[in-house]
């Protein structure tokens, strides 16, 4: 069985969702050689993958959403994106309405994500304007309560982030990252974090086991400063993000876990069966939670293709679960 189940299937109400256990896959298309819009999203459907992020409101995929009850995190896209939408109310309003007012609920947006990994000296400047301006126009279409406005950020705006009860927003970003974080708790958004064991893993291999990295067995690490105790990176990660937003002022918003994956090929511990493993893991620990979080913990999988015009290093054209032809990388189950 090549996916069974990838999330439980819900009323797309954020907190419910977030209990139930949601699971879905971040759909990225650079690549040249890549299914149809049409067809992905039924790849989608065959597959029982309930939930779906991209990373522009792309109106081909948008078109072949609506009724298929994927629900669905919208990127804003890039940098300049985030500009405009921070330097106008009105350029704001315009968007939504384009782009998600044109398609709900027969697109079933769940999270609109202000900014991806947005770099700190321009995220101080226009996250939050952004972030406000966006959530205002969602809310005067009355829309407020249905879909969430968050913005997805990299590990990295963590620091002193082991033992995970130590992690705090880093010097450089806490100008913006705390205002943030206080926005979501006002608004009742979560956080959206990009998670990746692998990067952790491959920059430090003497410190870090390929077995904590991957969700093996074997290893247990006890954080002194709450006494929870660890068996895979990728929980204390999330934990550490916990206790940066409880630093500022945030204890209430909740995470979720907007990108996670390992490549199959292409670098350092970068093999089938090493993706297989941590993928599988994530899925599995996912209905888990973290041990400061327990309970189901809402996790998007990157990604749905190998996708061959990523830039950068060769791992990042092969963190697919899929290649171009449909076909699986490698087979993975998921729990009813």
């Amino acid at each position: 069985m090549l996916f069974a189940a990838i999330l439980i299937l819900c009323s797309f109400d954020p907190p419910a969702c977030a209990a139930a256990g949601v699971h879905g896959v971040c759909y990225g298309v650079v690549g040249d050689n890549l299914p149809s819009r049409a067809d992905v999203v039924q790849l989608y459907k065959s597959s029982n993958i309930h939930a779906m992020r991209i990373y522009y409101p792309d109106p081909e995929a948008l078109a072949a959403l609506r009724g298929s009850g994927i629900g669905l995190i919208l990127d804003v896209g890039g940098v300049d994106d985030v500009r405009g939408l921070a330097s106008s109310a009105s350029a704001a309003a315009a968007w939504v309405h384009a782009n998600v007012v044109a398609h709900y609920p027969d697109v079933l947006i769940r999270y609109i994500a202000v900014g991806n990994e947005v770099p700190a000296g321009d995220a101080g400047l226009i996250l939050l304007p952004a972030m406000r301006n966006v959530r205002a126009a969602v809310a005067s279409a009355g829309l407020a309560g249905a879909i969430k406005v968050s913005t997805a950020v990299r590990m990295d705006v963590v620091t002193d982030s082991f033992p995970p009860s130590r992690g705090v927003f880093s010097p450089s970003v806490q100008r913006h990252m705390v205002p943030v974080a206080r926005f979501l708790a006002d608004a009742g958004s979560p956080l959206l974090a990009n998670v990746y064991p692998y990067f952790a893993y491959r920059d430090n291999p003497r410190d870090i086991t390929l077995g904590y990295a991957t969700f093996q067995p074997g290893t247990a690490v006890t954080d002194d400063g709450s006494g929870l105790t660890y068996t895979n990176i990728f929980a204390a990660m999330v934990d550490a993000i916990h206790a940066a937003l409880e630093k500022a002022g945030a204890p209430g918003v909740r995470i979720v876990v907007s990108e996670s994956g390992w490549p199959s090929a292409g670098g350092f511990a970068a093999t089938v069966e090493n993706a297989r493993r941590y993928n599988q893991g994530l899925i599995d620990h996912a209905y888990r939670g973290t041990p400061k979080r327990p309970g189901a913990l809402e996790t998007y999988v990157f990604a749905m293709f190998n996708e061959n015009q990523k830039p950068g290093d060769p791992t990042e054209r092969n963190f697919g679960l899929f290649y171009p032809n449909k076909e699986p990388v490698y087979s993975i189950s998921f729990p009813n």
